[in-house]
């Protein structure tokens, strides 16, 4: 009898795991082990003449879970983030709060407010809450920065509709430190890893976002409203923080479009302005827009040029007009080797990237990238003697090669090498900077589906 009961348990559970239908529940268990050996030798700021090139391999590993049932789904993933070494060989620890370490980076569940005779026609309304990855259009401003081996994701509740082709979402996230007794201030520089916005370290304290989108026949469009809002302060003259009641709210709102012109031509473009009050309570009128085009030759190679502009603040200026991209992927858009809007500062004069994108697709299973940048200041580089320097902060080309071995296993290398200016190190801070800077990846994953 107890023999029978296992293999009635036995097939009650294969059928839940395997059965696409709406009686049962499904679960999917998938990972990942991404490890990318990196040689440094000016990534994300130049160098100067007596530094040495760095040399190291970095590794993720996740794990996924997910499960989908009746008006229900589930997801959670957890993820290690280290440097081959930077533990002993014996070190018994789970997790240390000055590195990465063992991290939960999503744990979500989503609950649809329709019945299936409604999402069955292709109609959405639905909750998501929990800690997710926010992507929208290509990243610029809400992105899960994949590209670092910890990524980017937000403990948020999202409200999404969806109907014939038009998309609105509702996010909303409130930042506490910890469970309090009384108050609700919050110190936007959390423990361990700072990951707040792109290079200022600072994390909202609230967010309300609402996104529309509608696709066309040729592409999409869509339309962003952002408030993130952070603790207000004050500093003595000792330089002491004091947490202070009340926020300071900063409001991003913009277009994007991406759209097919024939057969060949590829178009995006976005557009954002900002304003309200910045982390430190300075008043911002800031802007950017961008606009690329990609044009296949052939179907195996496609080029096309590109520009990107951010407002930018010159000095002794009392209203901040430095755009700030946000939580979006900048590895993405201003050159891989992270010079701009990344973890390494470079003032607040803003930018303008002109570059020419190029995709050859070899094969079915490689391709390669190659870029070419050319970086300048949006406002005036003047010295510490305030001499006017030029605008031009140099060039970049990026080579990226992509091998999928299998559908599980991906290859991929990269060479970048950028041309450095005196105005670049004037921004960078950097004394005596060697002129050229380089940097080479090797980054092999693994994403097994163990259960799918």
């Amino acid at each position: 009898m107890k023999k029978h009961l296992y293999f009635f348990w036995i097939g009650f559970i294969g059928c839940a795991v395997f059965l696409p239908c709406d009686t049962f529940a499904q679960l999917s268990i998938t990972g990942q082990l991404r490890t990318r050996t990196e040689l440094l030798h000016g990534q994300g700021s130049p160098l100067s003449k007596t530094e040495k090139p760095a040399f190291f391999t970095s590794q993720r590993t996740r794990l996924n879970v997910g499960y989908k049932g009746y008006r229900t789904q589930f997801f959670v993933s957890a993820q290690d983030v280290r440097v081959w070494g930077q533990d002993a060989s014996t070190n018994n620890r789970i997790s240390n709060s000055a590195l990465n370490g063992l991290m939960l980076h999503e744990a979500w569940g989503e609950i649809s407010l329709l019945d299936t005779g409604q999402t069955k026609t292709g109609k959405e309304l639905s909750l998501k809450i929990g800690r997710q990855e926010l992507l929208y259009d290509d990243s610029r401003l809400l992105g899960n920065l994949d590209w670092l081996q910890q990524a980017r994701r937000h403990d948020a509740a999202l409200v999404k509709y969806s109907n014939k082709g038009f998309t609105a979402h509702a996010g909303f996230a409130y930042n506490q430190n910890r469970e309090l007794k009384t108050g609700t201030l919050y110190d936007g520089v959390p423990n361990g890893y700072p990951a707040g916005t792109n290079g200022i370290g600072t994390m909202y304290k609230s967010m309300v976002f609402l996104y529309a989108g509608k696709k066309l026949k040729q592409g999409t469009v869509s339309f962003l409203a952002l408030n993130d809002d952070f603790q207000k302060y004050s500093l003595s003259e000792t330089g002491t923080k004091t947490l202070e009641k009340g926020t300071w709210k900063r409001i991003t709102l913009g277009p994007y479009l991406q759209t097919n012109l024939g057969k060949r031509w590829n178009l995006a473009a976005s557009a954002y302005y900002q304003t309200g009050k910045d982390k430190d309570g300075l008043s911002i009128s800031s802007y950017m827009y961008s606009a690329k085009g990609m044009y296949a030759m052939n179907r195996h190679l496609s080029i096309g040029p590109g520009m990107d502009y951010m407002s930018g603040t010159t000095a002794g200026a009392l209203k901040n007009r430095s755009f700030d991209p946000l939580y979006g992927t900048p590895h993405k858009f201003w050159g891989q080797m992270d010079y701009f809007y990344a973890a390494n500062g470079f003032g607040k004069g803003g930018l303008a990237d002109f570059y020419v994108s190029s995709l050859i697709k070899a094969t079915e299973k490689m391709s390669v990238q190659a870029d070419v940048h050319h970086f300048s200041s949006a406002t005036d580089i003047r010295d510490t003697q305030d001499k006017k320097l030029s605008n031009d902060l140099g060039n970049e080309l990026d080579i990226i090669a992509t091998y999928n071995l299998t559908k599980t296993i991906s290859i991929q290398g990269g060479y970048c090498t950028f041309l450095t200016t005196s105005s670049l190190a004037q921004v960078k801070a950097v004394k005596d900077p060697q002129k050229m800077a380089n940097w080479a990846y090797l980054m092999i994953s693994i994403k097994p589906d163990f259960l799918k």
